[in-house]
């Protein structure tokens, strides 16, 4: 994340991606726009008469394979890994224009965006920024699966997988204040098993899903390897799961943990933490003086309600 941490940011000029959606395979061409100070990440749909969907938890639609957002019934599909990278890389505000109901997948990592944002820059705008501040332990449990976040300074992930041969159980911890997200967390790649494969497309699901943008595992390891890093799969889960955690509006302050979780149980847990406003606050992020401004109003508490109504 650019240096002035305690300010909102956008992109410094406009960006523009086209492709296929994961699921859906149907072409898409998506345009990112700066956006003023305090707009958030508001998604367009300009085949729709520019209908406007927030990126917000009240907007999260059906959550299985990827998370989609709806508003009055108009849908925008698997969104986790643009708002990973927005999220990841600092970016706080932007429009993002898709002429179709899912964004294009890319290589089936955030790494094309983060590379798409630094080659235009990210401009500083003249608002600080307020993230949700974890006050009290929330935790959504599934069985053996199971996520939580806690109060901690910074924003860390720490998650554990555990899946068939051949990725079976992997770990990760990630500090996004490490400032490592573009070159740790945004190449890892979506994946799948060859043979789930007919199952899925059979249910309407990886339509759009190939070599040159998911891992496809074999009973022996990826059929299209090398792999990017050796535990690629659970960084991909922390990218998903830092993409579903920016449905809360904000960047979150405190200490997340996951284990055997997904989609659907990450989008709950922003559920269940918006809900309970005893759980968290609204709170600016601290000034550091080296930047020449002023810290004597930085952490201030802003409270729930804020965050509830914007």
């Amino acid at each position: 994340m650019p240096q002035n941490a305690h300010l909102e940011q956008t992109i410094a000029a406009p960006l523009e991606f086209a492709g296929v959606g994961l699921h859906s395979g149907a072409p898409v061409t998506m345009r990112m726009l700066p956006a003023p100070a305090g707009s958030g990440i508001v998604f367009r749909r300009t085949d729709l008469d520019n209908f406007e969907i927030p990126a917000n938890g009240r907007n999260v639609a059906k959550v299985s394979y990827a998370t989609s957002l709806m508003r009055q019934g108009v849908l925008i599909q698997t969104t986790e890994h643009l708002l990973s990278a927005l999220i990841g890389m600092g970016v706080d505000n932007v429009i993002v224009e898709v002429d179709n109901l899912e964004l294009p997948i890319l290589d089936g990592s955030a790494l094309p965006y983060v590379e798409a944002f630094l080659s235009v820059g990210i401009r500083t705008q003249r608002r600080r920024r307020e993230t949700i501040r974890v006050l009290r332990a929330v935790e959504v449990r599934e069985g053996n699966k199971f996520i939580g976040v806690y109060p901690g300074s910074g924003y860390s992930v720490q998650y554990a997988i555990e899946f068939p041969a051949p990725i079976g159980f992997q770990s990760a911890f990630v500090d996004l204040a490490a400032e490592n997200y573009g070159e740790f967390i945004a190449p890892a790649r979506t994946f799948g098993y060859k043979a789930d494969e007919k199952r899925l497309r059979d249910m309407g699901l990886i339509r759009g899903a190939g070599a040159e943008n998911a891992i496809i595992l074999g009973k022996d390891g990826p059929e299209n390897g090398p792999l990017r890093f050796a535990d690629e799969y659970v960084r991909h889960k922390v990218l998903d799961l830092i993409g579903d955690l920016a449905l809360a509006g904000r960047r979150i302050e405190g200490h997340v943990v996951a284990e055997r979780a997904g989609h659907a149980m990450h989008t709950a847990l922003v559920s269940r933490l918006l809900k309970d406003r005893s759980a968290w606050e609204l709170a600016h992020v601290a000034a550091t003086a080296p930047e020449g401004i002023s810290p004597d109003v930085a952490g201030e508490t802003l409270g729930s309600a804020a965050l509830m109504g914007a």
